[in-house]
């Protein structure tokens, strides 16, 4: 079942944003699979209201761990273990 079949009262709220960053805003919604705007917008507003603690510096911090990750900038767990003193136990 669809959004649009469980929420029938939905309203239009209007927004300003610059062509510049509407155009990357289509982008990325038509890049990341979504159907329109409106779905990949309602989804963001959806975290953003669901998950506040989750803010844009976790956001950078994932990316630059996902960089590291693919250019081989890892660590075994055995190191980690034993640069910040932790053993199995803990």
């Amino acid at each position: 079942m669809s959004e649009a079949d469980t929420s029938p009262d939905k309203t239009t709220v209007n927004i300003r944003i610059t062509e510049t960053f509407l155009a990357d805003v289509d982008e990325t919604w038509e890049g990341l699979g979504y159907n329109s705007r409106s779905e990949f917008v309602r989804d963001i507003l959806r975290d953003a209201v669901k998950h506040p603690e989750f803010n844009r510096a976790d956001l950078k911090a994932m990316l630059a761990g996902e960089v590291d990750i693919q250019k081989g900038r890892t660590h075994a767990s055995d190191e980690v273990k034993v640069e910040y003193g932790l053993d199995d136990d803990e």
